[in-house]
């Protein structure tokens, strides 16, 4: 559904020339939900603009939903849907005209039958949603509304750029349902941008994850976890009258050369750990932390996270970013 090679794209302004992706290599496959995550500023936002036409890329190729991208752009919008973080909808207007006139842009021969089919299917064929302008909608049927917008023309591909942002967790979890329904029932191939690391891992069959211009990660969410991560464990120290961040130091060299450990952080006065396969290893890091004079506090471990893949592989966290967006 979509192979992009060498994708590329520059700014020039006043300050200069500034690469924002810089030789993208992705591939989608029919029928898979992926995630595209990525801190602020890494690209993310670009690279989408690109995929949906939005933008022109300054270098690179890419076929999307069957067509060429640089060559056939119109091709490729006749063939797509994008669901905008915003929204597309008029707030004045009544959701059921806003899906008729999308209908008829894209020539559907039935307009009627498929908005019954969309109300039906994304929860708006009741308490007269249809005959409502969005401003008088609920935030989760107004997001539902942008998607039928989306899927109005039956594009076997969709861009869903964040979703779920400023949902509650009951229109979310519904969300989430829909999304899934269009890949097991209809075979669509959904591309979607999401700060939110649960719905990454709940939805996405693949996570790519881009940095600075460039794909750093890609494979299921299981997989980036075993293979990016490992366990983490989290060692918090007793001062004994030293601080805690001399401690924590002290304590890092000591478990500088043990085979199990792949990164030791010092965060807060507390050791962070990627360590593998951490049930195996954990007494023998009590071990070494103890020969070395170390006091522990507490220890804890933990199975990895999305995030904790993200800290690995871009040194920042996404919920970090997610929060400076917000």
């Amino acid at each position: 559904m979509i192979e992009a090679r060498g994708l590329a794209r520059t700014f020039t302004g006043r300050r200069g020339t500034v690469e924002a992706v810089r030789g993208v290599d992705l591939s989608v496959a029919l029928g898979e939900i992926v995630g595209f995550l990525g801190p602020n500023g890494a690209g993310k936002s670009t690279t989408l603009r690109m995929l949906t036409t939005l933008l022109a890329p300054t270098a690179g190729s890419a076929t999307v939903a069957g067509r060429d991208l640089r060559t056939d752009p119109g091709g490729v919008r006749r063939r797509i849907g994008y669901v905008a973080q915003g929204g597309g909808t008029d707030p004045s207007v009544p959701a059921g005209e806003e899906l008729e006139l999308q209908a008829r842009l894209y020539g559907v021969a039935d307009p009627a039958a498929r908005i019954r089919e969309l109300a039906r299917r994304l929860e708006l064929d009741g308490e007269g949603l249809l005959a409502r302008p969005s401003a008088a909608m609920s935030g989760g049927q107004r997001r539902r509304l942008d998607v039928a917008l989306g899927l109005v023309h039956r594009p076997p591909l969709v861009f869903l750029d964040e979703p779920t942002t400023g949902l509650d967790p009951q229109s979310r979890g519904h969300l989430w349902e829909h999304i899934r329904r269009l890949r097991d029932r209809d075979g669509t191939t959904v591309f979607l941008t999401t700060h939110y690391l649960d719905e990454a891992d709940a939805l996405c069959d693949r996570v790519l994850i881009i940095d600075r211009g460039r794909i750093v990660a890609e494979g299921s969410p299981a997989e980036l976890k075993r293979r990016v991560a490992g366990d983490v464990v989290t060692v918090e120290l007793a001062g004994s009258g030293a601080p805690l961040e001399q401690v924590a130091l002290r304590a890092r060299t000591a478990l500088a050369g043990h085979s199990a450990v792949r990164e030791a952080t010092v965060l807060e006065g507390a050791l962070r750990l990627t360590v593998d396969d951490g049930d195996r290893s954990l007494m023998s890091l009590i071990r070494a932390l103890d020969e070395a004079g170390v006091e522990l506090a507490a220890l804890r471990m933990a199975r990895p996270t999305l995030d904790d893949v993200f800290l690995t592989v871009t040194g920042r966290s996404l919920r970090d970013s997610a929060s400076a967006a917000a």
